[in-house]
């Protein structure tokens, strides 16, 4: 496994590091290839109900892809498809985590790396972090999944400006298009994290990964329930957290959902 990648678990929060900060966090295939390895056993890890992604320090959330490896194992197409396909995998595996995702951006969020914080559910930044998709100035062609939840998230026209300019803009102006879901200062940005988290379990986690596979449904296109996603809303209604959170509101106090 890659030091490059590592895992810290506290309670029911797992946050997985991105720990190359020499090279600004920039992403290695190795690290891609890490990056699924760590989210396969948390998927599998029964304890972990919310996972925040973060760069190791204030610098770099991540810079992006490594360009230095480009021309040894990027380059031609079939190369290029051998590592799209792992650095796809590795961005696809992190958007269809069960659980909330956070991504805790400090500093830099550019190209692969604003990618990856794109396959979050939520973006926390300071007003120090600065965003870009950078692919139109080294000549590549933004792949289908991530220009979709790039458009998804902020629309076509504020899309097309992204990727047409590849401009480095502000996390003011990322919030102002939907793409940060808050700001906060630099110092306060790692306890205000732990605060969104703790929020986010306090809710029920039966509706919330319900709910997550829910909109990414419809975000994926679909335009009625499926058979496993009717299924998901009824068995909501038998659990724990249905009794609970009745409970709660017939007696006029705050649920305590089970984890």
């Amino acid at each position: 496994m890659s030091t490059e990648i590592y895992v810290e678990k506290n309670g029911y929060i797992a946050t997985l590091v991105l720990n190359r900060p020499d090279k600004r966090n920039s992403l290695s295939r190795a690290m891609f290839q890490a990056i699924i390895d760590e989210l396969e056993q948390l998927r599998t890890d029964m304890s972990i109900k919310l996972l925040i992604v973060r760069g190791v320090d204030e610098v770099a959330f991540s810079s992006g892809a490594d360009i230095s490896e480009f021309l040894d194992i990027r380059y031609a197409a079939d190369n290029a498809k051998a590592y799209n396909d792992l650095a796809l995998k590795a961005i696809d595996a992190l958007y269809k985590f069960p659980h909330p995702t956070i991504a805790m951006i400090q500093g830099l969020a550019i190209g692969g790396g604003l990618e990856l914080a794109n396959a979050c559910d939520f973006r926390l930044a300071t007003p120090k972090s600065k965003l870009g998709i950078t692919a139109a100035n080294i000549g590549i062609v933004y792949n289908l999944e991530s220009t979709k939840r790039l458009i998804n998230i902020v629309g076509v026209a504020k899309a097309k400006e992204i990727l047409y300019t590849a401009n480095i803009f502000t996390a003011e102006e990322g919030k102002s298009i939907g793409l940060i879901t808050a700001l906060h200062e630099p110092q306060e940005i790692e306890n205000a994290t732990m605060q969104f988290a703790e929020h986010l379990l306090s809710k029920s986690s039966i509706a919330n990964a319900g709910s997550k596979k829910i909109i990414q449904a419809i975000m994926d296109g679909e335009n009625a329930e499926s058979d496993e996603l009717a299924q998901l809303i009824l068995d909501s209604f038998s659990s724990d957290d249905y009794n609970e959170g009745i409970q709660a509101f017939l007696n006029k106090r705050k649920p305590i959902f089970n984890k």
